[in-house]
């Protein structure tokens, strides 16, 4: 970032201490920023941190099953319109199947909120190696703001208008990504795992058409990008649960030793929900589902898949192309 690209120094409120919250933070102190990384288990209680740091900017890095308890706890404090909310959270909250920025948006809806997502595995950016990620809202302003603070020479933001898409895509390569663990769990080679993750691609793009996402949202770094990413690496939670499955461990085992929440767990169950609601058409995450809820083995999961009727590559409309 060159000087004059320089933001004004902004007060920054992380909610959720674990390892993405505390990369975040890094980022934004590196650039200068006054940081206030807080957990639930913080000895502070959060109305004091938001009074005391009179936060220009919340960002929620907590677990998906957190999230609403955490904004109504925030919602019992007077905030002015002008604070900018940024999720940065994964998931599907079970029921409702509301994103993280449509719980934050319901609890303030006169506030921008603003998704980031990508290509961003923690230890990496801990580690200060380059990466890139996508801030999207409908406020362009927001977006510029927050795409501000967190830029620097080895984190690359980009804006996006399309907020849901960026959320999807972050949200549904976690249960692909388990799909690759199993993969390479089997030692099934180059060539499976490359079409399990162009066909997984598939499904994102259907399931977020039907959710209001725009498709080309889903070809760039939020959506390919955070797939590619989640499905090559072992530092991929997701993956883990895969590949360990695939090794004979019980998921409730996988889990237990996981060092945080793999949220591909639950997104699979609710994707599953909203697939039979809205009929669309997963072979992967329903594989996935059922090897997860241990009706089917890892090597069955693969027969089910390799065995379905063969048909064109694609169809006439992109929301009815199947594997």
């Amino acid at each position: 970032m060159t000087n004059h690209q320089l933001p004004n120094l902004k007060s920054v409120v992380i909610l959720g201490a674990g390892a993405w919250g505390t990369a975040l933070a890094k980022l934004a102190a590196i650039n200068g920023h006054q940081v206030h990384l807080w957990s639930r288990s913080d000895f502070q209680p959060l109305e004091k941190v938001l009074e005391h740091q009179n936060a220009q900017i919340i960002l929620s890095a907590i677990s998906m099953k957190g999230v609403r308890d955490v904004a109504s706890m925030v919602q019992c404090w007077p905030l002015s319109p002008q604070r900018i909310f940024v999720t940065a959270t994964k998931g599907l909250e079970p029921h409702t199947t509301y994103t993280p920025s449509q719980i934050w948006q319901a609890a303030f809806p006169d506030h921008p909120v603003v998704v980031l997502s990508g290509p961003n595995l923690s230890q990496e950016i801990a580690q200060e190696l380059p990466a890139a990620t996508v801030v999207a809202s409908k406020n362009t302003n927001a977006a510029q703001t927050v795409q501000l603070v967190f830029s620097s020479s080895r984190f690359r933001v980009y804006t996006n208008p399309d907020p849901v898409g960026v959320e999807l895509g972050g949200t549904l390569k976690n249960v692909i990504a388990i799909a690759a663990g199993v993969c390479d769990g089997l030692h099934l080679g180059t060539n499976a795992k490359a079409a399990l993750v162009t066909r997984g691609l598939t499904e994102m793009v259907r399931i977020g058409q039907i959710l209001g996402a725009k498709t080309e949202t889903f070809y760039g770094l939020s959506g390919l990008g955070d797939l590619l990413a989640t499905c090559n690496s072992p530092l991929s939670r997701n993956y883990q649960v895969g590949y360990q499955l695939a090794n004979g461990k019980t998921l409730q085992g996988v889990m237990a030793n996981l060092p945080g929440t793999a949220e591909g767990v639950n997104t699979c169950r609710v994707l599953m929900e909203i697939a039979q609601q809205q009929g669309i058409a997963i072979p992967i995450t329903e594989q996935v589902y059922q090897l997860l809820e241990g009706e089917v083995t890892p090597r069955l999961a693969l027969d089910k898949l390799m065995l379905r009727d063969i048909k064109p590559e694609f169809d006439n409309f992109p929301t009815e192309q199947i594997w």
